[in-house]
């Protein structure tokens, strides 16, 4: 075994440039947010603040679940990690983030595809992540609007 090459050295080292981005202060937001739930266990007066910390953690928590047998390309998993961490999942219901996923990555594939292959594209720099970011918040914009009016007319 050559420990220079271990997956566990190689690490983020093989994680493209997109999902860095994205992914940089997750993993410090889902503890934040653990200890968070942990600790408000113990008392009901949470400040507002505070509660949203706990509902986008939970929300974050639900959209890292992934199917069993059913990997998802990296670009729909940077696409998703990025609307949540930015704040386009915050109003839903955990119980419509499911369906907003499917509806999200349908829409993108049918009129934005170029997205995608932007965000698969292993040659991404940080220069290059801005404009897809903006791109992604555009489209997240438009897919948002869609949305809240199919999910206002099931209700």
């Amino acid at each position: 075994m050559n420990v220079g090459l271990s997956v566990s050295r190689v690490g983020g080292a093989a994680q493209i440039a997109a999902m860095k981005k994205v992914a940089g202060m997750l993993r410090l937001e889902l503890a934040q947010y653990r200890a968070l739930a942990a600790f408000a266990q113990f008392g009901s007066d949470l400040d507002k603040a505070t509660q949203q910390q706990l509902a986008r953690g939970s929300r974050m928590t639900e959209l890292l679940k992934q199917g069993q047998y059913a990997p998802l390309p990296v670009e729909k998993q940077v696409l998703i990690l990025f609307a949540g961490a930015n704040g386009f999942v915050d109003a839903l219901p955990l119980s419509a983030l499911d369906r907003y996923e499917r509806e999200l990555y349908a829409f993108v594939e049918a009129k934005h595809p170029e997205l995608l292959s932007g965000l698969g594209s292993r040659g991404t720099d940080s220069k290059a992540f801005d404009g897809l970011a903006t791109q992604m918040r555009s489209v997240l914009a438009e897919f948002a609007k869609e949305f809240a009016a199919t999910l206002q007319a099931a209700t």
